[in-house]
């Protein structure tokens, strides 16, 4: 795709082509003030031999310049000219008359040049006028080259430009046919569009196009593709720019940029402009000390100039931040960015329409959207996007011209958990083990209420780390989850450890995930989920960066926070308890089903669930 940069301009004059020809001027001027006086190799030698020379008689011509004597010697049929210094000799001219030469009148030629000297002004010339003239002109066109960067909003300090990519109306070839999974997010920005299209309709009751919309999300859930989106259905320029773009090294090389930037926006509107990554120019400003000047001066800029443009020429901008919380609250008043557009991530019937658009850009054959959707709860749009390709590279190496419903399900395991290790060598008490742990996981959720159903169980190595692992997939989406379904959910990670202890006799590492969900879990039902009966509807914990993992931080004190691991640590007491119940009352099952497991490595869920009803546990 062709792109144009915003701050491109061309420039008047290069200073080092400039450079360059000053030097040749200097080399020229060199040549022809002190030229080669015969155009011949000279060889430098002392006086005594010239004397000697003039001697023997081989000396043909002498010339006396500057203080230098320079003399021609024929040798055996070679002329050679000589340079010596000259010396406070009162008889060389008689010597010269006296001397003999191989010239046929056997006569020594011989001359003095007196130099002429330059008239003082012409000395003034050469030596003043003309290097300030040259010194100046150098100035002057790199004067006009930084002003051009500075003013374009570049950094005169690096090389090139590096402002927004602008993409024309005819470039943007994305759609709002293109994002799936995010209606609510269509719908608001589908009336930016109609606006840019027709604005009579708005402005005749007297409505104003929004300045800004403000996209907010976790990552890969479609933010720059729903922007580029909405540029392609207005048929309108598109400018696109990081945030991290507006940071210089310099103060004031940033609000320069964001001029330039909103200057070009309106010599093209109607137009679009996109700005990634916002938070990296608009986080809050801190009145204390340390605060980065250049941030805050872009900032202001932004904020001025987001006040300053008319919203009726079609002028629209919309930015992308994974980080909302941190934003300046000045950013995101009414009259700048005037609305904001969450970007969760796709439930199931958002999935399905994903997974559908990337299918179509592959091959593939009776494949079961539905089981792949349920099997990728909380999954973004990239990520369901990287499966379908796994996929269709799985199918590739499996020798096959076209995508199936077990290759869609074998990328999602190597997307969650990473590609399988057959390879990789186990001992046969270790793989008892870690069979026992899985149908530990297995059995409790299956002999609980409210639990998702098994859907595989694999005792296969992976490069995630994971020497096997056990997957739940709901029936359906869920929304809500009370205390029992999370109190059971514990109890299910609880169940792999406690098949260890109660068949194995062992305790080992192959639990330590399992034990950091299961107190992650457990914590969150005590700080923020209010599901505690000594400490009820307090809040308990904040969350930083919910879009980026979310950080927590107690809001307690520190005795609060001693009672509140006692409370975390009963409950999973409570659990692996319970846990540790519905095994010992269903040890036959574990033996006959981890057997089943050590014997295929891999059973679905349709298989343990048979072996349960077989026993007539369920």
């Amino acid at each position: 795709m062709k792109q144009e940069t915003v701050n491109s301009r061309p420039q008047k004059g290069n200073p080092f082509v400039t450079f360059l020809w000053v030097i040749l001027i200097v080399l020229f001027l060199n040549w022809l003030i002190f030229p080669n006086l015969t155009g011949q190799k000279i060889k430098s030698t002392d006086y005594g031999t010239f004397i000697e020379k003039m001697e023997e008689g081989s000396i043909k011509e002498v010339m006396i310049k500057s203080g230098q004597i320079y003399f021609t010697v024929a040798d055996k049929g070679d002329v050679t000219t000589y340079q010596t210094g000259e010396v406070n000799d009162p008889q060389l001219v008689d010597r010269l008359l006296k001397a003999k030469s191989p010239n046929k009148d056997g006569k020594v030629a011989f001359t003095e040049i007196v130099p002429e000297e330059n008239s003082p002004f012409l000395n003034f010339i050469l030596m003043w006028v003309l290097p300030g003239l040259l010194f100046y002109v150098i100035g002057k066109r790199a004067s006009r080259s930084i002003q051009a960067r500075m003013g374009a909003g570049g950094n005169f300090m690096s090389f090139g430009n590096g402002g927004a990519k602008i993409y024309a109306d005819a470039e943007i070839k994305t759609t709002f046919a293109d994002v799936a999974g995010q209606n609510e997010a269509k719908e608001m920005l589908k009336e930016i569009v109609e606006f840019l299209h027709k604005p009579q309709k708005y402005t005749d009751i007297g409505a104003s196009l929004p300045k800004g919309a403000l996209l907010v999300g976790p990552p890969g859930t479609g933010k720059t593709l729903i922007a580029r989106a909405v540029a392609g259905e207005a048929k309108v320029p598109f400018f696109a720019i990081s945030g991290s773009e507006f940071v210089q090294m310099f103060v004031g090389m940033g609000a320069a940029k964001v001029r330039d930037l909103f200057r070009q926006a309106n010599e093209k509107a109607p137009c679009i402009i996109f700005i990634d990554e916002i938070d990296a120019i608009g986080k809050r400003r801190d009145s204390g000390l340390g605060g980065n000047d250049e941030r805050e001066q872009t900032l202001n800029q932004l904020l001025t100039e987001m006040d300053g443009f008319d919203g009726r020429k079609g002028v629209v901008i919309l930015a992308a931040t994974n980080r909302p919380e941190d934003l300046d609250k000045a950013l995101l008043r009414p009259g700048r960015f005037d609305r904001r557009i969450q970007m969760e991530l796709p439930d199931l019937e958002g999935r399905k329409a994903i997974l559908n658009v990337h299918l179509k850009k592959v091959k593939h054959e009776a494949v079961d959207i539905d089981i792949v959707a349920r099997a990728t709860a909380g999954t973004s749009g990239a990520e369901l996007a990287n499966i379908v390709n796994e996929a269709a590279l799985r199918a590739v190496r499996m020798g096959r011209n076209a995508v199936t419903t077990e290759d869609l399900e074998e990328s999602v395991e190597t997307v969650i958990a990473g590609a399988q290790k057959k390879g990789k060598v186990v001992s046969a008490e270790e793989k008892k083990i870690i069979a026992y742990h899985e149908i530990g996981h297995a059995l409790v959720a299956a002999m609980q209420s409210h639990s998702a159903p098994v859907h595989k169980i694999t005792i296969i190595p992976r490069t995630s780390g994971a020497l096997g692992y056990t997957m739940q997939v709901e029936s359906g989406e869920q929304v809500l989850m009370n205390r029992e379904e999370l109190f059971n959910r514990i109890v299910t990670l609880t169940g792999g450890r406690t098949a260890e202890e109660e068949i194995c006799h062992v305790v080992t590492t192959g639990a330590s995930n399992d034990i950091e969900q299961a107190t992650k879990l457990a914590r969150a039902m005590v700080t923020r989920y209010g599901m505690s009966d000594k400490y009820d509807m307090m809040g308990l914990e904040t969350v930083h960066n919910v879009y980026l993992g979310g950080d927590t931080s107690l809001t307690c004190s520190a005795e609060t926070a001693a009672a509140i691991d006692q409370e975390v640590l009963e409950m999973i007491r409570k659990a692996h308890e319970k846990s540790r119940r519905l095994i010992r009352e269903n040890l036959d099952v574990m033996h006959e089903a981890a057997s089943f497991l050590l014997e295929k490595e891999t059973i679905t869920g349709e298989e343990f669930m048979h072996i349960l009803h077989q026993s007539g546990k369920l």
